[in-house]
C-alpha cells in the first residue's frame, strides 16, 4: 500500500518510476558527475604545460581557470531554467558534447586567447551538470531513497576527480599534450551520446510554493546565520582553489614530474572524497563549530607544513590536506537546512552553491597576481592565512545555529 502511494507521488497516473529508470537515472547522473568534475580538475594538470607552451604567467593561468569555473557558476540557473523549455537529457547531453568540443579546441590551440576561448565553451557545457544531473536523480527517487542516491552521485564526482586526471597523466608519459586533450575531448562526446541515449524521461517536479507569513518568521537569527555561513563557504571554496592553483608548481620546484604532480592531485582528490564522509560524521558528533574551526586550522597547519617538505613527505602529507580542505564543505551544506525556513530550501541551496563556485572561480587569478608579485610560496601562505578567517566567522554563527547543531 505505502509503495503504491510512493509511485503515486513519483509519477503521475501513467506509474511509477521503474527501477530500470532509477538504475539509468543514477548512472547517467553519476557518470555525468565524474566526466564534468573530471574535466573541471584535469586544467590543473595542464596549467603547467600550457604555461611552457605558451609563456603565459601565473595571473593569466588563474584566469584560464576562471574562464572555465566562471561560465560553470554563472550559467547554472539558464542552463536550470533552457531544460524546463526543451527538456532535461537534450540539454544535459548537450552540455556534455559542449564541453567536450571544449577540449577538443584546447587541443589544438596555437596560443593563450584559443584557451581562453575553448575554455568559456567547455564552461558553457558544464554548467547543465550540477543543477540536472541532480534534479534527474531527485526526480527518480523518493524519501530516503533519494538520499542515497544523490549521496552515490555526489562520490561520483570524487571519484571523476581522482579517475580522470590521473588517466591523462598516464596518457602524458607516452603522448604530448595536445593528442591526450583531444582524447579527453572525445570522451565527452561520446558520454553525452550515451547520456541522451540512457536517461530516462521523468516528469518535472512540481512547482514550490510560495512561503507563508508563518514561514516568514521562522528562522529567526537565520537571515543573518545564512549570509555568514555562505562568507565562510566562500572563503573555504577559495582556499581550495587557490592551493591546488599552486601546488603543482610548488610540487615541480621540489623535483617532481608531470605523472607525479597528477598522482599528486590524485592524492588530494582521493583524501577530500575520504573528507566528505569523513568530516560529516565528526561535525554530527562533536556540532558544526568545532568541526569548521577543527578543518580550517588544520588545512592552514598543512599548507604551512608542506613548504619546507621534501618531495616523498609532501606526497605523504597531501592526502590528509585533502581530506580537510573539502572535508568542511560538506558539514557547511548540512547546516543550509538549519539556517533557513523549509519554502526556501532550494532557493537557498541555489544561491550557495553559486556564490561557493563563484568564490573559486574568482579567487585563482587573484591569487594568481599574488604569485607573480610575491612568489609561489609567499602566495600560498598568503592562500593559508586568509583560510583563517572562517575562524571569527564560525564563532560569529554559533549563536545563529539551532543548539543541536553547534
Amino acid at each position: 500500500m505505502s509503495a503504491a502511494i510512493d509511485a503515486a507521488s513519483e509519477q503521475p497516473a501513467d506509474g511509477a518510476v521503474s527501477k530500470a529508470d532509477e538504475r539509468r537515472a543514477i548512472g547517467v547522473a553519476s557518470g555525468a558527475h565524474a566526466l564534468h568534475d573530471g574535466y573541471t580538475d584535469l586544467i590543473y594538470v595542464l596549467l603547467p604545460l600550457w604555461q611552457a607552451e605558451f609563456g603565459i604567467g601565473y595571473a593569466s593561468l588563474g584566469l584560464l581557470r576562471t574562464c572555465y569555473s566562471g561560465t560553470m557558476a554563472g550559467l547554472q540557473i539558464p542552463s536550470a531554467l533552457l531544460s524546463e523549455r526543451v527538456g532535461l537529457p537534450l540539454v544535459l547531453a548537450a552540455g556534455t558534447a559542449l564541453s567536450g568540443i571544449g577540449y577538443l579546441i584546447a587541443g589544438a590551440s596555437i596560443g593563450f586567447w584559443t584557451l581562453v576561448i575553448a575554455l568559456l565553451i567547455g564552461g558553457l557545457g558544464s554548467s547543465t551538470q550540477h543543477p540536472l544531473a541532480s534534479a534527474l536523480v531527485a526526480r527518480a527517487f523518493a524519501g530516503p531513497r533519494s538520499m542515497k542516491a544523490l549521496g552515490t552521485y555526489n562520490f561520483a564526482g570524487d571519484i571523476g576527480k581522482m579517475s580522470v586526471p590521473a588517466a591523462a597523466s598516464l596518457m602524458l608519459v607516452l603522448l604530448p599534450w595536445q593528442p591526450v586533450v583531444g582524447i579527453m575531448g572525445l570522451v565527452g562526446l561520446a558520454t553525452a551520446a550515451a547520456i541522451f541515449w540512457l536517461a530516462p524521461r521523468l516528469p518535472a517536479e512540481p512547482a514550490v510554493e510560495k512561503k507563508s507569513a508563518a514561514d516568514a518568521k521562522a528562522g529567526g537569527g537565520s537571515r543573518f546565520g545564512f549570509p555568514v555561513l555562505l562568507s565562510i563557504g566562500m572563503i573555504d571554496s577559495a582556499t581550495r582553489m587557490g592551493f591546488l592553483i599552486f601546488l603543482p608548481f610548488v610540487l615541480i620546484s621540489k623535483g617532481a614530474s608531470l605523472p607525479t604532480v597528477g598522482l599528486a592531485l590524485t592524492l588530494v582528490f582521493a583524501g577530500g572524497a575520504v573528507g566528505k564522509l569523513v568530516c560529516a560524521i565528526i561535525g554530527a558528533r562533536i556540532g558544526v563549530i568545532a568541526t569548521v574551526c577543527l578543518t580550517e586550522g588544520l588545512t592552514t597547519a598543512g599548507i604551512f607544513a608542506l613548504l619546507p617538505l621534501p618531495l616523498e613527505a609532501a606526497l605523504v602529507v597531501l592526502p590528509v590536506i585533502g581530506i580537510m580542505l573539502n572535508g568542511t564543505s560538506s558539514v557547511l551544506y548540512g547546516s543550509v537546512p538549519e539556517l533557513v525556513e523549509p519554502a526556501r530550501r532550494t532557493r537557498m541551496f541555489s544561491i550557495f552553491y553559486t556564490g561557493t563556485i563563484g568564490s573559486g572561480a574568482i579567487s585563482p587569478p587573484l591569487y594568481g597576481l599574488v604569485g607573480d608579485s610575491l612568489g609561489v610560496p609567499a602566495a600560498l601562505m598568503v592562500v593559508a592565512g586568509m583560510c583563517l578567517l572562517t575562524l571569527p566567522l564560525a564563532l560569529l554563527l554559533l549563536p545563529m545555529l539551532p543548539a543541536h547543531s553547534r
